[in-house]
C-alpha cells in the first residue's frame, strides 16, 4: 500500500532542513524597511497610531510581494516555469519580509500603555526595528555556521546600519 502524505517524520526532518536552510535576509532587509517607513513617515507629520501600525504592516507586505515576484519572474522564470510548489517556496523564504514589520508595529500599537505620545511611539518603533535588524543578522550568521567573530561583525555592521537610520531621523529634526 502507498502513502499520499509523507509520515510524521519525514515532514519533521522536512521542517528542520527548511530551518537550516533559511535565509534571514528578508528579515534583515524588512527591519530596515520598516525603520525608514517609521523616518519617513515621521517627517511628513503626526501620525495617528492606527495609521502608523497599517502602514508599517502593509508596507512589509507590498515588498514582500514585491520580492516574490522579482523571484519568480525575475532570476527563475529563465531557468523554469513556476509551479504552485515554486511559489509557495519563495513566498515563504521572502515571508521575514512582513515578519521583520510586526515588531514596530506592535510596538506602536501597545505604546499608549507605556504613556507615550506618538513621538515616542515612533522612537519606540525605531529602535524595535533596529534591534530586529540586529537580531535578523545575528540568527543569519549564526543559522550560516559563522564564527564567533564574524558574528560579531554582522551585528556591528547591522547596529551601524540601523545608527545611521536613526542619525537621519535626527537629523529630520522629529
Amino acid at each position: 500500500m502507498s502513502r499520499t502524505t509523507p509520515a510524521p517524520a519525514d515532514r519533521g526532518r522536512r521542517r528542520a532542513e527548511r530551518r537550516a536552510r533559511a535565509d534571514y535576509t528578508g528579515g534583515v532587509y524588512g527591519s530596515m524597511l520598516a525603520a525608514s517607513v517609521v523616518v519617513g513617515a515621521g517627517s511628513l507629520g503626526s501620525f495617528p497610531r492606527a495609521e502608523m501600525v497599517v502602514l508599517l504592516l502593509l508596507t512589509g507586505v507590498v515588498f514582500w510581494i514585491a520580492h516574490v515576484h522579482a523571484q519568480l519572474f525575475g532570476a527563475r522564470l529563465a531557468q523554469q516555469a513556476p509551479d504552485r510548489r515554486l511559489v509557495m517556496h519563495v513566498c515563504r523564504d521572502e515571508w521575514p519580509i512582513v515578519k521583520a514589520a510586526v515588531p514596530p508595529a506592535a510596538a506602536v500599537a501597545v505604546s499608549p500603555l507605556l504613556g507615550l505620545d506618538v513621538r515616542g511611539a515612533l522612537w519606540l518603533a525605531l529602535c524595535v526595528a533596529v534591534v530586529g535588524q540586529v537580531g535578523w543578522s545575528v540568527a543569519a550568521a549564526r543559522r550560516a555556521g559563522a564564527s564567533p567573530r564574524l558574528v560579531a561583525v554582522t551585528a556591528s555592521v547591522n547596529l551601524l546600519l540601523g545608527l545611521l537610520i536613526i542619525a537621519v531621523k535626527i537629523v529630520l529634526k522629529h
